[in-house]
């Protein structure tokens, strides 16, 4: 499935050119099997046919692709997770899809929108007072390890959020952007419609289960997209590890040691032969499974957004991640 930019889509709309385009073998039509703009995206006016309505939405060089899958005789296990797609960013195209448009709970790549958020509207040198409820969280929830009273820069949050996948950091986060919780969930909303992911709705900044929290692989790839725009965004997500020194609640200076939860980083698990990780995030609960959001370089030297969503267990994830990334990511 290929990339089309401002002009190209424009015109398809106004005078239905059909055009060919490729994903990982197969031939599609655009204009016939076109990213599906019935219902929700009606609602921002992607179907009235005024090219600038058209070039916002869709934007330069974003794919846009068909609703069927494809790819998947190139994945010999690709029943072990209900969701995943291959993105490559320097061809503009979706090499591998799998119910891309398809529901699905985020988990904790959650963050990915949350970072870039705080990244868009707050200063980085922001000292964060951590609230009471920043911390009223359950005793197994994945935390930084915050205290009600503690204080640390937004940029070590930031870190603490997508390394140790801190819910605390995003709540403290998401108080410190727009003042609650709940105005911040506003936010993630009303950004994730601007970015075209109208398949999303967001009820927390952390991604624990909510039935109303929700996105999918093509949303949580635009996201990603534009939050790797953003230089601070892609060097967070480049980070291995991370030391913070904060100020405690009582006033002493505190220190802490974050490393990345991507098995890609841990050296727990390889990628495929020719491709070079950059980095990404994890997500994982119950209701989401397992979960993966992720950048590599591919033999080409070619950036490759892939993602997988629902995986049934950790060590699958990452053999999905692989074949996807094998079979279709060059």
């Amino acid at each position: 499935m290929k990339c089309i930019n401002k002009r190209v889509l424009a015109g398809l709309l106004v005078v239905c050119v059909f055009i060919s385009v490729t994903g990982c073998g197969k031939a599609k039509s655009v204009v016939e099997n076109g990213y599906p703009v019935y219902g929700e995206s009606s609602s921002i006016n992607v179907l009235s046919g005024a090219e600038d309505t058209v070039s916002s939405y869709f934007g330069a060089n974003l794919c846009v692709g068909g609703t069927e899958n494809i790819g998947q005789e190139s994945v010999e296990h690709n029943s072990v997770a209900e969701a995943a797609g291959v993105f490559n960013t320097a061809t503009n195209t979706i090499t591998y899809a799998q119910n891309i448009y398809e529901r699905m709970y985020p988990a904790s790549t959650t963050k990915i929108l949350t970072a870039y958020l705080a990244i868009k509207y707050g200063n980085l040198s922001d000292v964060v007072t951590i609230s009471d409820n920043a911390v009223n969280l359950a005793s197994d929830s994945s935390k930084c390890g915050l205290q009600a009273g503690d204080q640390m820069t937004l940029q070590d949050l930031l870190y603490g959020l997508i390394l140790r996948s801190g819910n605390d950091a995003a709540i403290a986060i998401a108080e410190h952007i727009s003042g609650s919780v709940e105005a911040f969930v506003d936010l993630m909303n009303q950004e994730a419609q601007q970015l075209g992911a109208t398949g999303s709705h967001f009820m927390n900044p952390n991604g624990l289960p909510d039935e109303n929290h929700y996105t999918t692989v093509y949303d949580l790839y635009l996201i990603f997209q534009k939050a790797l725009q953003d230089e601070t965004f892609y060097q967070l997500i480049s980070t291995s590890s991370y030391t913070t020194n904060y100020t405690a609640a009582d006033g002493s200076a505190k220190t802490q040691d974050w490393s990345s939860t991507n098995q890609y980083k841990t050296g727990e698990s390889k990628l495929p032969d020719g491709f070079t990780l950059v980095g990404g995030k994890t997500g994982t609960t119950g209701d989401a499974g397992f979960c993966l959001v992720l950048l590599t370089d591919n033999a080409s030297g070619q950036p490759v957004i892939s993602i997988v969503l629902k995986a049934d267990c950790k060590s699958n994830l990452y053999l999905m991640m692989n074949e996807i990334l094998a079979g279709c990511g060059n």
